[in-house]
């Protein structure tokens, strides 16, 4: 699959998921706008890195995905929107009784309505380029629950709820809005708690994983971010093209039991 000529802008992704994805897309042909809330030599540093290997045009646009006016001017500075990736997130784990209001309204913020402002500004866009890929990234915790991720599992089932809406609204066009839903993933940031895991429980680095961090993941084994970029490769095709309203499960088996 050629995504040469297309833009694509997957917001939260300076590292983790919406890095991998960014990779994926550009290594696709894409021309690739990465972003996040922070603006350091090393963010630009990674526009750089990708466009020199991929030989794809890349530049990381600064903005907060907690304030609307942030993510529909990252749009807007895009210039062109032809796949967009909502991606960005934060977790927070505690008790609903004891949940900070902050921290709520943030997650809901930056998981969920960020998606909304972006593909406001976005779907004009890919109506005048006469094509478009809405891709969101929510979560087996958009399909399922645990307990003490309120905000987190409220955010993410909002989020195959609005990429259902887009489908629909879109559905005569040819413009097609997916969710990717992953189990755990095997980001930098999660292989670092590895760990602090086998220590905290008393067991090895194997079991932890095993036992504890893959507990609800019947394979036993992370999803990569590679894989995840695959898959929003693939949502790109014209083999994808009648593939719209969905939530595309990527979870080892953790919504299946």
């Amino acid at each position: 699959m050629s995504l040469e000529g297309k833009s694509a802008v997957i917001t939260g992704s300076n590292s983790g998921i919406g890095l991998g994805v960014a990779w994926a897309l550009a290594r696709a042909g894409a021309d690739v706008v990465l972003n996040s809330f922070t603006d350091r030599v090393e963010d630009h540093a990674l526009a750089e890195q990708i466009a020199k290997e991929t030989g794809a045009k890349a530049r990381y646009i600064q903005a907060d995905m907690s304030r609307p006016g942030e993510c529909r001017s990252l749009i807007e500075q895009a210039g062109a929107c032809d796949v967009l990736v909502n991606n960005a997130g934060i977790q927070h784990v505690a008790a609903i009784e004891e949940f900070p209001v902050e921290t709520w309204d943030s997650i809901i913020a930056i998981n969920m309505n960020s998606a909304f402002h972006t593909t406001a500004v976005a779907i004009p866009l890919m109506r005048e380029a006469g094509w478009g890929r809405i891709i969101n990234i929510a979560s087996a915790h958009g399909l399922t629950a645990s307990p003490y991720k309120s905000a987190y599992v409220t955010a993410k089932h909002g989020l195959i709820g609005m990429t259902k809406v887009v489908a629909l609204e879109t559905a005569r066009e040819p413009i097609t809005a997916n969710a990717i839903c992953p189990g755990y993933v095997l980001t930098p940031l999660v292989e670092a708690q590895i760990p602090d895991v086998a220590k905290e429980h008393g067991i090895s680095e194997d079991e932890a994983v095993a036992q504890v961090m893959l507990v609800r993941q019947p394979t036993k084994e992370f999803v990569t971010v590679e894989q995840l970029g695959g898959l929003a490769v693939f949502l790109c095709s014209d083999a994808a093209a009648q593939l719209t309203g969905t939530a595309v499960s990527m979870d080892g088996g953790w919504t299946a039991l």
